[in-house]
């Protein structure tokens, strides 16, 4: 990338998921094309906020940035601090009463069922609106097939004519293994970076490749 443009900087000032977010709006280049639609059906999933995203010293997760083998990082937490969880990126996560937050915006709140909606205001100026858009259903990454998923999309508008959109997606006794960014402008979604997982070690145990993951 030959310089930062006004997209990259508002990327960087929206979102997070850990150091995860921060790293891949650095990365902006060809990514996923596929649409998110969200699901007419109302579904739901059993469990609760802290089985999407288990967090403890030492866990960790390798993502390949928009499907290049050569450009994947590690992402592993490093202590606890002040009630929130601190990794090598510099991410701060935590759950509480409400759901998964770093310490600006929740994440994924409860309850885990389709068309569950909030709202987080992480300044003056900016409001990010978040919605459950699949609740139960799997998901395929390089690190296998991951059952029960949810999956949330957060929007951020950047201006009149541009919003941001952030479709993570959250499996259970896993965490995040999936992250896509899209700039959406005249009804449009252009891509601008896509995150999957490739091997976890959470709680001890070591994932890489597997195809079923093992229960949270």
């Amino acid at each position: 990338m030959a310089g930062t443009t006004r997209t990259d900087i508002e990327m960087n000032r929206s979102f997070g998921v850990g150091g995860v977010a921060l790293l891949a709006t650095m990365m902006l280049g060809s990514g996923c094309s596929k649409r998110v639609e969200s699901e007419s059906q109302q579904s739901a999933v059993a469990g609760s906020v802290a089985d999407y995203y288990p967090l403890a010293v030492g866990n960790s997760w390798t993502y390949r940035l928009n499907g290049r083998a050569d450009k994947q990082v590690t992402v592993e937490i490093l202590k606890q601090e002040e009630g929130f969880f601190h990794d090598n990126q510099g991410g701060q996560l935590a759950v509480d009463a409400y759901g998964l937050r770093d310490p600006k915006r929740y994440l994924l709140r409860g309850p885990l069922e389709t068309g569950h909606a909030w709202t987080n205001v992480v300044s003056v100026s900016s409001t990010e609106r978040y919605r459950i858009i699949q609740a139960g259903s799997a998901c395929d990454t390089p690190a296998g097939t991951f059952p029960s998923c949810v999956q949330v999309e957060g929007r951020n508008r950047v201006d009149a004519q541009a919003t941001l959109v952030n479709a993570m997606t959250f499996a259970p006794g896993v965490g995040m293994v999936r992250m896509e960014i899209f700039l959406e402008t005249n009804q449009q979604r252009i891509p601008q970076t896509h995150l999957e997982l490739t091997a976890y070690q959470v709680g001890g145990s070591r994932a890489p490749g597997a195809s079923t993951p093992p229960a949270g």
